[in-house]
């Protein structure tokens, strides 16, 4: 039976290893976007940054945003345009390091993870919430803030801090107890294709 989880960021271990595939998630107060430059600089080149990502969950985006001067509510200097999610496949090998060193629980994208992603998962207790392509306008009326911004120079990859109300539901894909509902379909999608190319004499 699946459930759905009301998550006040940041959470425990035990919050992500309750998470199974199936289950609906909605995250309040804060979300961290981060996207390839950000990771390349974090653990190719080194770079720390100042956000304490520990239990907190992180979104694979690079967002639409506009400069604007530093305001009560804004005191980052930006605001949010369009904040809408990438694919995550590219950036599976650098899950491990993220959970590990850096203490994330829960990762947002779209299109799914392999089995480094899953591993990493089982290790540490994680999950992949999954967002529809094509829904950044609805995910952007869930950021209501950018809050901070760290690494700047690689803006638009930058490491963004949103205030976040009510961002869900997600869908639960991947979780801590080897469940990937992406593996699942690529399973059932190779055996249909061998039953058709079977039955046509092309196996």
């Amino acid at each position: 039976m699946t459930e759905h989880h009301v998550f006040d960021m940041p959470i425990t271990e035990a919050q992500a290893r309750a998470l199974r595939v199936g289950d609906t998630v909605t995250l309040e107060k804060t979300l961290y976007g981060i996207r390839d430059a950000t990771l390349i600089a974090m653990f190719d080149r080194g770079r720390a940054t100042r956000f304490d990502l520990k239990g907190h969950a992180v979104i694979h985006t690079a967002p639409n945003v506009r400069k604007v001067d530093p305001r009560p509510g804004n005191s980052c200097g930006y605001e949010p345009l369009c904040i809408g999610t990438t694919t995550s496949m590219r950036m599976e090998r650098f899950t491990k390091p993220l959970m590990e060193k850096n203490g994330v629980r829960l990762i947002i994208g779209k299109g799914g993870m392999g089995p480094a992603t899953l591993e990493a998962f089982k290790e540490f207790g994680g999950a992949y919430l999954a967002v529809v392509g094509g829904a950044a306008a609805l995910e952007t009326t869930w950021i209501p803030e950018i809050e901070d911004v760290d690494m700047d120079d690689l803006h638009p990859e930058s490491l963004w801090k949103f205030q976040i109300k009510g961002f869900g539901p997600l869908l639960v894909t991947m979780d801590s107890h080897g469940g990937s509902l992406h593996a699942q379909v690529n399973a059932e999608a190779a055996a249909r294709r061998a039953a058709v190319l079977a039955s046509i004499g092309s196996a």
